[in-house]
């Protein structure tokens, strides 16, 4: 199982190594966790050089993506070429995106007039695109996820556990992260955000 978040020069750092840390507590045979970038190495917002662990074409063959984001979002979905590079199928992928990692998903069309959720400095280039923004911190539309705000990225990433390994290693991967004393209520947060979206699996759940 292959989790791939696209990484861009100028990335925020919170966006893309907060759900890497909560992705990589499942310790699931085959589970791995990829940043993926268009060269070999990329510089974040605060001049954090990370190296590439995949590539976008590896990326596009991924079980699950995250569009990470980045203050130079708006220049990358003007790129041509890399942007001939992102070839996505959510029929057979989950996709999810952080904050201005929506707008690139935007400008693919794979949110296909789907309301989607982002930060608010991203907002009117999202609206921008044609997509309704809403006033909430996580929503998804079957296999395309959106969230808006960095702190919001352990319910990407619980979202993405929930649906490819269950709920309770999701809980599992929460618990290991979050602040002592204050995990109950962390918890209870997450799964209240991510719950409405996994209805085949609180079903399952509930009849366990």
């Amino acid at each position: 199982m292959h989790i791939a978040i696209l990484t861009f020069d100028g990335y925020n750092e919170l966006d893309s190594f907060i759900a890497l840390g909560i992705l990589n507590r499942v310790k699931k045979p085959g589970w791995r966790v990829s940043i993926a970038c268009p060269t070999a190495k990329v510089r974040s917002m605060n001049g954090v050089l990370v190296e590439s662990q995949a590539t976008l074409e590896e990326a596009c063959q991924a079980d699950a993506v995250i569009f990470g984001s980045g203050k130079q979002t708006r220049e990358i979905v003007e790129d041509q070429e890399v942007m001939a590079r992102l070839k996505f199928d959510p029929t057979r992928q989950l996709l999810a995106a952080q904050c201005s990692g929506t707008l690139i998903l935007a400008r693919l069309g794979l949110l296909n007039g789907t309301p989607a959720c982002t930060d608010l400095k991203t907002k009117p280039w999202v609206v921008a695109a044609g997509i309704d923004v809403l006033n909430q911190p996580f929503f998804a539309n079957g296999n395309i996820a959106t969230v808006g705000g960095c702190l919001a990225s352990h319910y990407l990433a619980a979202w993405i556990i929930a649906r490819l390994a269950g709920i309770e290693e999701a809980k599992n991967a929460l618990s290991y992260v979050l602040p002592v004393g204050e995990k109950e209520e962390y918890t209870e947060r997450a799964l209240r955000n991510i719950r409405p979206y996994l209805p085949e699996l609180v079903a399952a759940e509930e009849l366990d």
